[in-house]
């Protein structure tokens, strides 16, 4: 058995596909396969192509419905649930609230109250709608969705399903750290995952032993700024508008990378104990929570070992 890869930049992220098998010009046909696949959900999500159903879904925001590809439909009604059982700490509308923080300053200027009160009320899954025929309308002007916390993901079950409807055994789909896993490594081990150490990305802090499921992170390694003293990470509570504090990063497990995504995301925002609390009442979802004082939180019945120092 040889492993085979592929990597490109695909939907702003690295993307490297690897097909473990003994048939060369099979696994290659495969990884062109599952690159053309990324490829076409790029188009179909993108913010940055006026002709996409994302865009103009938010071009249209307040004035009419839109009209979207089943599948398009389909994923945002997903996302809405996962608002929903999530109680808004995850949520595709908070795009606004992103464009509302410049957190390229050198020096965080922090913005004005009224604005953010003004921009949390373009922000809520209750306010895009569902019509017949696929037409969605987002009910207020200036309402911007965004895929950023879930495309990826998305992009990686879609693969794993082509992938495994063509007989691939072992395999992964690694979307810029955030893992989708085919089988085992081999017949005899599971992939092992290694999680980065919070303050220095080079190391690992622990290690996941993992089969046939998908591992997402989200955390503020590189992209945090400090406010008074504070830490505050890029992730923003949709429900109030404000960055987050109190975690460096959250690593979710399940059997589907979307889901992933979007629950490191949400148990970001809801902070160790409501985090561990949801994880916890989840069928095969598990996760591993470090705080800003570099204190692991792992989730009932989570399989990890610390790497070795």
């Amino acid at each position: 058995m040889s492993e085979f890869r592929l990597v490109e930049k695909l939907m702003g992220s690295a993307f490297e596909l690897i097909i473990v098998d003994e048939d060369k010009s099979k696994a290659e046909e495969l990884l062109q396969e599952g690159r053309d696949e990324i490829k076409r959900l790029e188009s179909l999500l993108t913010e940055f192509d006026e002709s996409s159903f994302t865009s103009q879904l938010n071009i249209n925001a307040g004035l009419k419905p839109v009209r979207v590809d089943t599948e398009v439909y389909e994923l945002i009604k997903r996302c809405v649930n996962i608002s929903n059982l999530t109680q808004g700490a995850f949520d595709i509308t908070v795009g606004p609230l992103k464009k509302l923080y410049n957190f390229k300053n050198e020096e965080f200027v922090y913005p004005e109250k009224h604005s953010v009160k003004k921009t949390v009320s373009l922000i809520g899954s209750q306010k895009i709608s569902f019509l017949n025929d696929n037409f969605i309308f987002l009910k207020k002007k200036g309402m911007h969705i965004s895929f950023a916390a879930v495309g990826k993901g998305y992009a990686a079950d879609k693969v794993k399903q082509l992938w495994l409807a063509k007989g691939v055994q072992h395999g992964v789909i690694n979307a810029s750290g955030d893992l989708t896993v085919i089988g085992k490594k081999s017949e005899e081990k599971p992939w092992q995952i290694g999680i980065a150490n919070p303050d220095s990305s080079n190391e690992v802090l622990c290690y996941l032993p993992i089969e046939n499921a998908s591992i997402a992170t989200s955390g503020d390694y590189e992209q945090f700024f400090m406010h008074k003293g504070k830490r505050y990470s890029h992730n923003i509570d949709p429900r109030n508008g404000r960055p987050v504090s109190g975690i460096k990063s959250v690593t979710v497990i399940s059997p589907g990378a979307e889901l992933c995504d979007a629950l490191a995301t949400a148990v970001y925002v809801m902070g160790v104990e409501v985090g561990l609390y949801f994880i916890n009442q989840l069928p095969q979802t598990h996760c591993l929570i470090i705080n800003d004082k570099n204190e692991v939180f792992p989730s009932r019945n989570l399989n990890f070992k610390y790497a070795e120092q």
